[in-house]
């Protein structure tokens, strides 16, 4: 039993040691397909898959892959998928050409979501913390990249596209959107998005981390996000500082620690302020934001909104006209249309839900949206419990990846990969609660004290001397007596 005990953690250690080289790609993808490797630019969209693999084939003999319904509800939608994939589509192309697009439609909807799972069964607090605190210093060269792509030419080396041909999308004033190590935008949103949830809960939590690594790191973070250009990147960060409002509805002793956190914010924003390229940052961003409201004739308010409501206005349009086995997996993402056409582009639709219900029909497309969106309420609910309990990290990284889960482009593998990683740190971050006592977590204490046994016509004094032994809360004081 001990060997079989000894061999199942070593295999933990393994999947834990793969999951930070799927952290590790996730950051340096971008930068390999871009500046390193460019000429090996799409088969690098797989470079994860290997990794996952290896994860699931040591977790599966370590009995820490999901048995869940979750995992049983997504095989059954993705298998059915895929054969409809096959049926709808073998008229037309060669048995070879249906298993590459269908794969790579299989792989972007389903493959990496059950490491969700993997990751909540093996990370350890220490884990998740540490993973913190690597996401907090790499925002200082992350940001210093940045920086340099903010000042760069648009057709700079700094600022080439996956393949090294192309240039970045512009923002405003002639400054492109940054991508850092990333592909494109997207992944600055999520990482950023990511390091704003780790820096909350860090400054909500004195000592979990130095003060010199904050202060670097807020610097940072508010920095990139200025020369990020982008809304998507402004609107992200603001929904993890947004989740703050639930936390103090749901846990109002938390407020007292906000004086600490608002010490240090006030310090880095005179800091900030002072920085020139802050100025330009935030001026390209107002700017940006306002040629965006222009051109949509509405308000930068109502222009957010609209642009969240109509995609899914899109895909309920597309929801009727969609064969009932769809058109086959893959068919709506850029690797689908290199495959078919030998160009990337958007054969069916850009937006999420519409392409999941050409692609898989409206029934199968249906349920894999369900599938989703239940995983999203069922995380935000144990999220809820977590808060009530103390533990706001996992509110706190959630926020940062529950939108994706609706109806994040899974097809784009940046976007995928930070899904599925910050949702599996949030739900690893609850184990926390299961190893601390609650005091520890920060939750009131549920330890209910033995009843004290009652002595008719005994004295206070008496109780005291034959008793247990005095409360700690009491004094020998005229009070008591």
């Amino acid at each position: 039993m001990n060997s079989i005990d000894s061999s199942e953690e070593k295999a933990k250690r393994h999947i834990r040691r793969l999951i930070w080289l799927y952290f590790w790609l996730l950051l340096i993808e971008g930068a390999l397909r871009k500046w390193v490797l460019p000429d090996y630019s799409n088969p690098l969209l797989l470079v994860r898959d290997p990794v996952v693999i290896a994860i699931y084939l040591l977790a599966i003999p370590a009995r820490v892959f999901p048995q869940n319904g979750w995992t049983i509800a997504l095989v059954v939608i993705g298998f059915l998928s895929l054969f409809a994939t096959f049926l709808q589509l073998w008229p037309y192309l060669s048995p070879t050409l249906i298993a590459l697009v269908g794969g790579y439609g299989f792989r972007s909807n389903f493959f990496h979501l059950p490491l969700i799972f993997v990751m909540a069964s093996v990370l350890r607090p220490k884990d998740v913390k540490r993973f913190g605190w690597w996401t907090l210093l790499i925002l200082v060269p992350m940001s210093m990249l940045m920086v340099a792509q903010f000042g760069a030419a648009p057709d700079a080396f700094l600022n080439r596209t996956p393949g090294g041909e192309g240039e970045m999308m512009m923002s405003a004033l002639g400054k492109v959107r940054t991508a850092g190590t990333f592909s494109f935008v997207v992944g600055v949103a999520a990482y950023l998005s990511l390091a704003t949830g780790y820096l909350v809960w860090a400054l909500l939590k004195p000592g979990l981390y130095k003060s010199w690594l904050l202060t670097v790191a807020g610097v940072a973070l508010v920095v990139g996000i200025a020369v990020s250009g982008s809304r998507l990147t402004v609107g992200a960060c603001a929904v993890v500082v947004a989740s703050l409002v639930l936390v103090i509805i749901l846990r109002r002793d938390v407020v007292n620690r906000f004086g600490h956190a608002l010490i240090i914010i006030l310090i880095l924003g005179l800091v900030v302020s002072r920085l020139p390229v802050f100025h330009e940052g935030v001026n390209v961003l107002s700017t940006r934001f306002t040629e965006a409201a222009a051109g949509s004739e509405q308000s930068v308010a109502r222009g957010l909104i609209a642009r969240v409501f109509a995609s899914f206005e899109d895909a309920f349009f597309v929801l009727g006209k969609a064969p009932f086995l769809g058109y086959g997996l893959g068919i709506g993402t850029n690797a689908g249309a290199k495959f078919l056409t030998g160009h990337s582009g958007f054969l069916l639709t850009e937006g999420e839900w519409a392409r999941i219900f050409l692609e898989s029909g409206p029934v199968l497309g249906l349920a894999y949206v369900a599938w989703r969106l239940a995983l999203v309420g069922r995380m935000g609910w144990l999220c809820v419990k977590s808060v009530r309990l103390g533990n706001l990290l996992p509110l706190l990284l959630f926020s940062s990846s529950f939108l994706p889960m609706i109806s994040g482009q899974f097809g784009q593998p940046t976007i995928l990969g930070f899904t599925v990683f910050t949702t599996g740190l949030a739900l690893a971050a609850r184990n926390e609660e299961t190893l601390l006592a609650p005091s520890v977590a920060g939750a009131p204490s549920t330890r209910v004290r033995p009843a004290e046994r009652i002595v008719r016509g005994r004295s206070v004094y008496a109780d005291r001397l034959h008793g247990q032994g005095a409360p700690h809360d009491q004094s020998n004081g005229s009070a008591d007596r």
